[in-house]
């Protein structure tokens, strides 16, 4: 029914619980943005943080198991194709939270539960938040806009909040950080 907010999910003919809780999902987002898991990795922690009877689940399945906990993911609204990165949930939870709260009207992380779409449905109504701002600036660079005056000095006042930052790899900072020996040494 179209009121109802899934906490199970089907595929395999059966029906497979799911931890539906945005803290779950979260977790799950993060993964998927850490460069130093192996997409391997990357669907383990998917299917770990998804399903409470991992284990149940025939290996024949997985593949079927993590598409249908995307979709989950991703309400059932997956893009047609790649979109400019314009967020990052570890580097913008404080702002994230802040305006997700507003939305909301309480805290959401002191909350036992709240279901993934619900908190998504928050997230979609942040409005008039130095978040959306952000994400509005990120957006229009994103897209090879020029900023007016002062959105650019807005960017320009708030660099550490509105670029988002390159995450590198173990193997990428301790290269960099050997470079920066060779380049510091006599």
């Amino acid at each position: 029914m179209i009121f109802d907010l899934p906490t199970s999910l089907e595929f395999g003919g059966k029906t497979w619980a799911i931890n539906s809780d945005f803290r779950d999902v979260l977790r799950t987002l993060t993964a998927f943005e850490d460069p130093d898991l192996t997409d391997e990795e990357k669907v383990y922690i998917c299917l770990h943080n998804m399903y409470p009877g991992l284990e149940d689940i025939p290996e024949g399945d997985m593949q079927a198991a993590f598409d249908a906990a995307v979709n989950f993911i991703d309400h059932g609204q997956r893009a047609d194709g790649p979109s400019p990165r314009t967020m990052d949930w570890e580097q913008d939870a404080g702002l994230i939270f802040p305006a997700v709260n507003r939305a909301a009207g309480f805290e959401v992380r002191s909350a036992d539960y709240i279901h993934w779409w619900t908190f998504v449905g928050y997230f979609m109504e942040i409005k008039e938040s130095t978040y959306a701002t952000v994400l509005g600036l990120r957006g229009k660079r994103a897209r090879g806009k020029k900023l007016e005056k002062g959105e650019q000095e807005f960017w320009n006042q708030n660099r550490g909040i509105c670029e988002l930052k390159k995450r590198y790899t173990e193997e990428e900072l301790e290269e960099q950080e050997r470079l920066k020996a060779i380049l510091r040494a006599p």
